[in-house]
């Protein structure tokens, strides 16, 4: 059956309609960054940009390094843009766009975040590289979708309980990360983490301007939760979103953060743009070695 296309929305040069992109301009292995501006920061280091497209907050490049091809491409801020990303890139291989049906034979994305992140735990020192392990969503993306047997529901009842989680906000839930490709990135460099992704930055992660929290001691309940020595490591904004929608489509996703503050301690990163950096080009060898 051919989708309709108030569903599959094209441009009239029948690209993809937020991303501005056609199937052949994206790579198997695709770079996620938030900010449009750390795009070029990333293609930098390619050896050949052969596709430089940009429609609003979401700026991509393609090109190659070191013989292999590689996507990058800004997000933008918050779950709610990583929906139309993961849901646009999957259509761009996965959908005939002449047809307008579902291939049968499905490709498989490799996703990596590139991000930043702020730590929780004392331990956590700022410049460090955490990979999220598990993430647990605050956002709610995932009950939107059809999600049979996909997060860890032990854990996020535990959670749930251990923190009094009101029934008005979105129920919390946990995946995991993919594990081949997460072997691929790991070395001494990386810790593994279980981070939190926020639906906003100011009181979802409990932060206080004008505005009172309705929980002033969630970040504490949510550092003091512990199932089986598993504690949250860090807060951020678009992991479980990732996450929840590269399982439900079959990418593999993994999500590296460079931890710039630690909330437990007080600590910024003195350096921040070079801690991003080294974080970027960690990832960009362990991807084309």
């Amino acid at each position: 059956m051919s989708l309709e296309h108030s569903e599959l929305i094209l441009n009239d040069d029948g690209s993809i309609y937020h991303l501005n992109l056609l199937p052949e301009d994206i790579a198997e292995t695709i770079i996620f960054v938030g900010d449009p501006d750390r795009v070029p920061k990333v293609s930098t280091f390619f050896d050949t940009v052969e596709i430089k497209k940009r429609k609003r907050e979401f700026v991509t490049h393609t090109g190659h390094l070191n013989g292999t091809r590689l996507t990058v491409i800004s997000t933008g801020i918050g779950p709610d843009n990583i929906d139309i990303v993961i849901n646009e890139l999957d259509a761009l291989v996965n959908i005939d766009f002449e047809t307008r049906k579902i291939k049968k034979n499905r490709i498989r994305l490799n996703i990596i975040r590139i991000g930043t992140s702020g730590a929780i735990q004392q331990d956590i020192p700022v410049d460090s590289f955490i990979l999220s392990k598990q993430v647990i969503g605050f956002d709610g993306l995932l009950h939107f979708y059809d999600h049979k047997n996909v997060e860890l529901k032990n854990i996020s009842e535990a959670f749930i309980e251990h923190t009094n989680w009101s029934e008005k906000k979105a129920s919390p839930y946990i995946i995991e990360c993919d594990e081949d490709l997460a072997q691929r990135i790991t070395s001494n460099r990386i810790r593994f983490g279980f981070t939190g992704t926020n639906i906003g930055f100011y009181g979802p992660q409990g932060r206080t301007l004008r505005l009172n929290s309705q929980d002033k001691e969630l970040n504490k309940k949510i550092a003091s939760f512990s199932f089986h020595n598993l504690k949250i490591t860090n807060l951020e904004m678009e992991t479980s979103a990732i996450y929840a929608l590269s399982k439900l489509l079959g990418h593999s996703a993994i999500s590296l953060n460079c931890i710039l503050a630690n909330r437990n301690t007080g600590d910024f990163s003195k350096n921040p743009g070079k801690a991003t950096e080294d974080l970027i080009t960690y990832t960009l060898n362990k991807l084309t070695q």
